[in-house]
Protein backbone atom coordinates (compact mmCIF):
# COMPACT_ATOMS: atom_id res chain seq x y z
CA UNK A 1 0.00 0.00 0.00
CA UNK A 2 1.35 3.69 -0.87
CA UNK A 3 1.38 6.31 2.08
CA UNK A 4 -1.18 8.41 0.27
CA UNK A 5 -3.58 4.87 0.81
CA UNK A 6 -2.64 4.53 3.98
CA UNK A 7 -3.53 7.77 5.35
CA UNK A 8 -6.61 7.49 3.34
CA UNK A 9 -7.40 4.63 5.42
CA UNK A 10 -6.56 6.05 8.36
CA UNK A 11 -8.63 8.86 8.19
CA UNK A 12 -11.42 6.75 7.61
CA UNK A 13 -10.87 4.45 10.83
CA UNK A 14 -14.12 4.34 13.09
CA UNK A 15 -12.78 1.15 15.21
CA UNK A 16 -12.90 2.54 18.70
CA UNK A 17 -16.47 3.72 19.70
CA UNK A 18 -15.22 5.94 22.91
CA UNK A 19 -12.80 7.80 20.94
CA UNK A 20 -14.13 11.29 19.30
CA UNK A 21 -12.97 11.31 15.82
CA UNK A 22 -12.44 11.91 13.03
CA UNK A 23 -8.45 10.43 13.56
CA UNK A 24 -6.13 13.27 12.99
CA UNK A 25 -3.04 12.76 10.77
CA UNK A 26 -0.04 14.71 9.39
CA UNK A 27 -0.58 13.71 5.99
CA UNK A 28 1.06 11.11 3.96
CA UNK A 29 4.65 12.81 4.38
CA UNK A 30 7.30 10.87 2.77
CA UNK A 31 10.70 11.00 5.40
CA UNK A 32 13.09 8.51 7.37
CA UNK A 33 11.99 10.62 10.63
CA UNK A 34 9.01 9.75 12.46
CA UNK A 35 7.25 11.49 15.59
CA UNK A 36 5.05 9.96 17.22
CA UNK A 37 3.09 11.84 19.68
CA UNK A 38 0.15 10.20 22.84
CA UNK A 39 -3.18 11.11 21.55
CA UNK A 40 -4.59 14.49 19.42
CA UNK A 41 -6.10 16.81 21.87
CA UNK A 42 -9.72 18.87 21.66
CA UNK A 43 -8.29 21.26 19.14
CA UNK A 44 -6.49 18.88 16.81
CA UNK A 45 -9.73 16.95 15.22
CA UNK A 46 -11.00 20.05 14.33
CA UNK A 47 -7.81 21.46 12.81
CA UNK A 48 -7.48 18.48 11.17
CA UNK A 49 -3.23 18.18 12.36
CA UNK A 50 -1.37 16.85 15.30
CA UNK A 51 -0.18 19.25 18.00
CA UNK A 52 -2.49 21.99 16.53
CA UNK A 53 -2.85 23.98 19.60
CA UNK A 54 -0.14 25.37 22.78
CA UNK A 55 1.49 22.17 22.87
CA UNK A 56 2.54 22.46 19.32
CA UNK A 57 3.61 25.91 19.73
CA UNK A 58 5.67 24.57 22.69
CA UNK A 59 7.09 21.22 20.62
CA UNK A 60 7.98 23.63 16.59
CA UNK A 61 9.64 26.50 19.48
CA UNK A 62 11.70 23.75 20.65
CA UNK A 63 12.97 23.17 16.74
CA UNK A 64 12.80 26.27 15.56
CA UNK A 65 15.26 27.45 18.92
CA UNK A 66 17.65 24.38 17.92
CA UNK A 67 18.21 23.99 14.66
CA UNK A 68 16.21 27.25 13.01
CA UNK A 69 13.72 24.56 11.59
CA UNK A 70 10.15 26.12 11.88
CA UNK A 71 6.49 24.45 12.27
CA UNK A 72 5.78 24.65 8.32
CA UNK A 73 9.24 23.46 7.61
CA UNK A 74 8.89 20.75 10.41
CA UNK A 75 5.43 19.26 9.44
CA UNK A 76 6.51 19.21 5.58
CA UNK A 77 9.36 16.82 6.21
CA UNK A 78 8.75 15.12 9.47
CA UNK A 79 6.16 12.38 9.21
CA UNK A 80 3.67 12.97 12.45
CA UNK A 81 1.38 9.51 14.27
CA UNK A 82 0.76 8.80 17.41
CA UNK A 83 -0.20 6.20 19.71
CA UNK A 84 -3.91 6.76 19.30
CA UNK A 85 -5.08 9.08 16.48
CA UNK A 86 -8.71 10.23 17.76
CA UNK A 87 -8.88 12.34 20.62
CA UNK A 88 -9.66 10.25 23.31
CA UNK A 89 -12.50 12.59 25.35
CA UNK A 90 -12.27 14.43 29.04
CA UNK A 91 -12.51 12.50 32.10
CA UNK A 92 -14.62 13.08 34.81
CA UNK A 93 -12.33 15.49 36.29
CA UNK A 94 -11.72 17.50 33.24
CA UNK A 95 -8.30 16.45 32.34
CA UNK A 96 -8.11 14.46 28.54
CA UNK A 97 -8.60 10.22 29.24
CA UNK A 98 -5.86 8.40 28.88
CA UNK A 99 -6.22 5.57 25.75
CA UNK A 100 -7.32 2.21 27.04
CA UNK A 101 -5.37 -0.98 26.28
CA UNK A 102 -7.89 -1.72 23.52
CA UNK A 103 -7.52 1.51 21.78
CA UNK A 104 -4.17 1.54 22.10
CA UNK A 105 -3.84 -1.75 20.47
CA UNK A 106 -6.12 -0.95 17.45
CA UNK A 107 -4.19 2.29 16.77
CA UNK A 108 -1.13 0.20 16.89
CA UNK A 109 -1.76 -1.35 13.31
CA UNK A 110 -1.54 2.39 11.80
CA UNK A 111 2.06 2.96 13.48
CA UNK A 112 3.34 -0.46 12.21
CA UNK A 113 2.28 -0.05 8.90
CA UNK A 114 3.92 3.35 8.60
CA UNK A 115 7.34 2.19 9.85
CA UNK A 116 6.89 -1.43 7.20
CA UNK A 117 5.87 1.41 4.36
CA UNK A 118 9.09 4.81 5.87
CA UNK A 119 11.60 1.97 7.31
CA UNK A 120 12.55 5.53 9.33
CA UNK A 121 15.94 6.02 10.26
CA UNK A 122 14.83 7.67 13.39
CA UNK A 123 11.93 7.59 15.79
CA UNK A 124 11.20 10.69 17.93
CA UNK A 125 8.22 9.39 21.00
CA UNK A 126 7.00 12.40 22.61
CA UNK A 127 5.40 11.96 26.18
CA UNK A 128 5.23 8.76 28.05
CA UNK A 129 2.56 7.02 26.92
CA UNK A 130 4.48 7.20 23.42
CA UNK A 131 8.16 6.85 25.00
CA UNK A 132 6.86 3.29 26.45
CA UNK A 133 5.41 1.77 22.49
CA UNK A 134 9.49 1.81 22.00
CA UNK A 135 11.72 1.61 24.89
CA UNK A 136 10.48 0.21 28.60
CA UNK A 137 11.46 3.25 31.30
CA UNK A 138 10.45 4.31 34.90
CA UNK A 139 11.32 7.76 35.00
CA UNK A 140 11.81 10.21 32.04
CA UNK A 141 15.22 11.17 33.37
CA UNK A 142 16.37 7.97 32.66
CA UNK A 143 15.52 8.03 28.81
CA UNK A 144 15.48 11.73 27.93
CA UNK A 145 18.69 13.02 26.33
CA UNK A 146 19.63 9.57 25.24
CA UNK A 147 19.73 7.80 22.15
CA UNK A 148 18.31 3.91 21.80
CA UNK A 149 18.64 1.11 19.18
CA UNK A 150 15.20 -0.40 18.76
CA UNK A 151 14.29 -3.06 16.23
CA UNK A 152 10.30 -3.14 15.97
CA UNK A 153 8.22 -4.45 12.76
CA UNK A 154 11.04 -5.83 10.94
CA UNK A 155 13.05 -2.60 10.92
CA UNK A 156 16.10 -1.11 12.82
CA UNK A 157 15.97 2.65 13.86
CA UNK A 158 17.62 4.94 16.71
CA UNK A 159 15.03 6.55 19.22
CA UNK A 160 15.14 9.72 21.02
CA UNK A 161 12.80 10.32 23.24
CA UNK A 162 10.87 13.60 23.90
CA UNK A 163 9.08 15.15 27.28
CA UNK A 164 5.62 15.87 26.58
CA UNK A 165 5.55 19.91 25.37
CA UNK A 166 2.28 20.06 27.81
CA UNK A 167 1.94 23.16 29.84
CA UNK A 168 0.28 21.12 32.41
CA UNK A 169 3.68 19.55 32.97
CA UNK A 170 6.66 21.67 34.16
CA UNK A 171 9.22 18.58 33.94
CA UNK A 172 10.77 19.95 30.86
CA UNK A 173 11.09 23.76 32.63
CA UNK A 174 13.13 22.96 35.37
CA UNK A 175 16.07 21.14 36.14
CA UNK A 176 17.19 18.06 35.38
CA UNK A 177 14.09 18.43 32.80
CA UNK A 178 15.63 21.82 31.10
CA UNK A 179 18.72 20.14 30.46
CA UNK A 180 17.95 16.68 29.38
CA UNK A 181 15.57 18.26 27.04
CA UNK A 182 18.28 20.66 25.68
CA UNK A 183 20.58 17.67 25.49
CA UNK A 184 17.82 15.64 23.29
CA UNK A 185 17.06 17.81 20.84
CA UNK A 186 21.02 18.52 20.27
CA UNK A 187 21.15 14.50 19.59
CA UNK A 188 18.10 15.34 17.52
CA UNK A 189 19.38 17.48 15.13
CA UNK A 190 22.99 15.97 14.88
CA UNK A 191 21.37 12.82 13.70
CA UNK A 192 22.12 11.77 10.10
CA UNK A 193 18.66 10.96 8.96
CA UNK A 194 17.32 14.52 10.67
CA UNK A 195 20.11 16.25 9.41
CA UNK A 196 19.09 15.22 5.76
CA UNK A 197 15.67 15.62 6.41
CA UNK A 198 16.34 19.99 7.53
CA UNK A 199 19.12 20.02 5.32
CA UNK A 200 16.18 19.17 2.18
CA UNK A 201 13.91 21.33 3.41
CA UNK A 202 16.35 24.22 3.85
CA UNK A 203 16.98 23.94 -0.07
CA UNK A 204 13.31 23.42 -1.30
CA UNK A 205 12.24 26.49 -3.14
Amino acid sequence: MSLRGHVAQLRACVLCPRMQGPPVSGGPVVSKVILVGQAPGSKEPIAGRPFAWTAGRTLFGWFEKACGLGEAGFRASVYMAAVCRCFPGKTAAGGDRVPDPSEVGNCSRWLRREIEILRPALVIPVGRLAIARFIPFEKLADVIGKQFPVTLHGCRFDVIPLPHPSGASPWHRVEPGKSLLAEALGRIVKHPAFAKTHRMNMQSP
